[in-house]
């Protein structure tokens, strides 16, 4: 864990359950924890991640607007890739809502499957190969040679099947040398255990979450992953304020945000920030525009962390966290193609979705 940084940097960054005296307001949702946690100490990482997510916001809804580019002032978030401040309305998020879950056939089974299929490669390109070649895709119809023929020819053609936003295990639990083979076996034995079915009986995300990771190569930052996006569809409808699981860039991020976590866990912390956001908006001065009325959530604030521990590497590069990276990696590239965003009906956003 990082060091202490010291008396005078206390002062600067207050302890969190300052805000509480500031205001003289009661104490609400999880900010009691703070106010018991005086081991917690932030950084000054702790208010660039709410200015980050404020400013990241705004580039959302300044392009979707149809605002010329380039849309910020922030040097950072203009010249590096950065994911939006709010999952759902990530590119590929947007492409898996719209045309993977809730275009085709809405049966459970086929829902199931080709969420899953999409979400093991997490690549748009990887998705419209298959398309393309097998036209609409169903698990009636699944053949493994057939799916295994097309990727493998793909990849040795060069061309990059899997998405590197984040790394999928190899699961070679299967036998097969090749990780595509393994991952189109593993969603095989996921579809004949009838997992669809099983996912739907489940009554809280969490169940659904351990259902996931009992099977082979999918691990506890893996499965959280796939049951939030599960979760778009109807086949559930949990909320994402149930529970969180910090992955390793949200880790680093943390770190950088906090020299001390006292005795809470890295998941309770995502909590309490998530349960304290408009409170510490209000309390920096910062303007943030939700979603369309909806509030950040646990999975929301959990990516937040990971990319203002991105974002650290050049605003705060003294700050140390848990990576050993000192650079961002991928340059922001604009995409021609415009996004008409759409979220899952049951949120009740898509009828308040309004732009210039």
């Amino acid at each position: 864990m990082p060091a202490d940084h010291g008396t005078a940097h206390r002062q600067a960054y207050t302890q969190l359950e300052l805000p509480i005296a500031i205001d003289e307001r009661p104490v609400k949702n999880g900010l009691a924890v703070f106010a018991r946690s005086p081991s917690v100490v932030p950084t000054e990482v702790y208010r660039t991640y709410w200015s980050f997510a404020a400013e990241r916001q705004e580039v959302f809804f300044r392009r979707a607007e149809g605002k010329p580019s380039p849309w910020t002032e922030d040097p950072i978030l203009r010249h590096y890739k950065f994911t939006n401040a709010y999952r759902a309305s990530d590119r590929v998020s947007q492409y898996l809502i719209r045309y993977v879950i809730y275009s085709g056939n809405s049966e459970p089974k086929d829902v199931f499957f080709r969420s899953l299929l999409f979400k093991l490669f997490n690549r748009i390109e990887t998705w419209e190969l298959l398309e393309s070649e097998l036209g609409c895709i169903r698990w009636a119809d699944y053949s493994y040679t057939r799916y295994d023929r097309i990727l493998s020819r793909a990849m040795e053609a060069n061309e990059r099947i899997y998405s590197p936003a984040y790394i999928m295990p190899p699961g070679r639990n299967f036998g097969h040398p090749r990780k595509h083979q393994n991952h189109l076996k593993l969603l095989e034995h996921m579809m004949r255990d009838d997992v669809p079915q099983r996912i739907q009986e489940e009554t809280t995300m969490r169940g659904a979450f351990e259902l996931l990771r009992s099977y082979p190569s999918i691990g506890y930052f893996l499965g959280y992953q796939f049951v939030i996006d599960l979760n778009y569809s109807e086949l559930t409808n949990f909320s994402e304020m149930e529970f969180v699981v910090p992955g390793p860039g949200a880790l680093d991020g943390i770190y950088k945000c906090f020299s001390s976590l006292g005795e809470l866990r890295e998941d309770d912390l995502i909590r309490l920030v998530t349960d304290s956001q408009e409170d510490e908006f209000v309390r920096m001065g910062i303007k943030f525009r939700p979603l369309w009325g909806r509030p950040l959530q646990l999975i929301d604030c959990q990516n937040l962390f990971c990319e203002v521990g991105k974002y650290a590497r050049v605003a705060h590069p003294e700050v140390r966290g848990r990576a050993v990276r000192t650079r961002i990696k991928q340059r922001y590239r604009s995409h021609s193609d415009r996004i008409n965003y759409w979220y899952p009906p049951k949120w009740g956003l898509n009828d308040r979705i309004q732009f210039a």
